[in-house]
Parts: structure tokens; sequence; C-alpha cells
């Protein structure tokens, strides 16, 4: 899928919102804060502020800048129904991308305990404006 998303070559870099959605989905105890906070950061961002890929990628940047302290989110039990083999058996196009879509959207909500505090280090760090 990384793969995939990576030759793409859009404007939009899809591919940030593979790494998201993988890397909360396979999240582990006892891993580095950061991964998690962006990968939640750039899920939200994406889902709830309509950033593209590259604007999260951005909003990454910025983050990256502001602080080398990220808080520890709780890691659900459950961490999304769809899964990266879910978005590889749809169809290479617009239905991959609407799977890719279902993918973060599942692995975000399966984080809902962690949303309102993912916004606010989004908000800290990022800003409330639309685009970084």
């Amino acid at each position: 899928l990384q793969c995939y998303t990576l030759t793409l070559g859009d404007r939009t870099f899809i591919h940030q919102h593979v790494v998201d959605a993988w890397t909360a989905q396979r999240a582990e105890p006892g891993g580095k804060p950061i991964g998690l906070a962006f990968a939640l950061a750039g899920l939200h961002l994406h889902l709830d502020r309509g950033f593209t890929g590259r604007e999260v990628q951005r909003a990454h940047m910025a983050m990256a800048r502001a602080t080398k302290e990220w808080p520890c989110f709780p890691i659900p039990e459950d961490r999304g129904t769809v899964t990266a083999i879910d978005v590889m058996r749809a169809a290479p196009g617009p239905d991959r991308v609407r799977a890719i879509d279902s993918w973060c959207a599942s692995v975000w909500a399966a984080f809902h305990e962690s949303h309102q505090a993912v916004a606010e280090v989004v908000e800290r760090h990022v800003g409330h404006s639309k685009r970084p």
C-alpha cells in the first residue's frame, strides 16, 4: 500500500494518511510518544479539519519545530475495524482513495477518548487556521 501511494505522485500526498493510519493502528505501549502524537494529529487534521496529506506533512514539520515533548495517548484495545489489507482489496484509483479515507476514519474513531486532547495539541502547535 505504501509503495502504491508513494508512486501516485499526487499533489495531495495521500501517502501521509496511510502512514498516519498505519502508525496509530499499530501503536504499541512503550513506543515513542511522538509517533502516536503525530499520527493522531494527522488523522485529526485530515478528518476534522480537511487537510490534505501535504498540509498534514507541513503541520507535522511545524509541530516538530515547536517542541520535543509529546503527550502519551492511551492506546485502545480495538484500533478500528478497517485495515491496510481491506484498503488493498479496493480497486486502484478512486475506490482505493475512498478506502484509505474509510481506514483513517475507522482508526480515528477507535481513539475517540483522545480526540479532545489531540485537538488541543494541534491547536497549541499548529493553530486554528485550516492551512499551516
